[in-house]
């Protein structure tokens, strides 16, 4: 496409006294895949709210495929998923309720079978009826998963996509992100 999908320019954010992040600026091409790592506390997180919408920072710019993140946060939100560090579906809904949510804040029909969440979906199905509370870390990360790519993002933001998972799902993920 030529242009960045994420340019961001000095940004800052602080809580009290401590600096989160402190004049950032990154350019990321729209195909490429990547990462950000750090020590606990250096940002990572607060770095990846600020993108999804969920924290406005203290000064900078940003602008995701051209859109303002200030100005233009319901577009974005469209077009994004996002799988935060710990799990943050409804627990008291079972795997289905919550995809089912998830389809219907974005008004679109559920696909079992669809490309992009297929072979996540198959490994949920046997527990379709169950709580997720009820879940393993390793399939509420799978579930939160499948939910962050029911709206097929253009951009997906993964906040410690491997905890919880095991081998063979983290090889699995990173085809899936090379395909993507």
């Amino acid at each position: 496409m030529g242009s960045d999908t994420i340019s961001i320019k000095d940004l800052s954010k602080s809580f009290g006294k401590v600096k989160a992040l402190d004049g950032v600026s990154i350019d990321i091409r729209e195909g490429e895949i990547f990462g950000i790592y750090g020590a606990d506390g250096a940002g990572k997180t607060t770095l990846e709210r600020i993108l999804c919408t969920l924290l406005q920072p203290d000064s900078g710019t940003c602008s995701i495929f051209g859109l303002n993140l200030i100005m233009d946060r319901q577009a974005i939100r469209k077009l994004i998923g996002y799988v935060p560090s710990t799990f943050s579906l409804d627990s008291d809904f079972s795997v289905e309720e919550n995809i089912s949510f998830h389809t219907h804040l974005f008004d679109l029909p559920f696909n079992k079978d669809d490309g992009m969440i297929a072979p996540i979906y198959r490994q949920l199905a046997p527990f379709s009826d169950r709580l997720a509370r009820n879940l393993s870390g390793g399939m509420k990360q799978k579930l939160a998963l499948c939910c962050a790519l029911i709206n097929k993002p253009r951009l997906l933001i993964l906040d410690e996509p491997t905890n919880y998972l095991d081998a063979e799902h983290i090889a699995w993920l990173k085809i899936y992100l090379q395909n993507y």
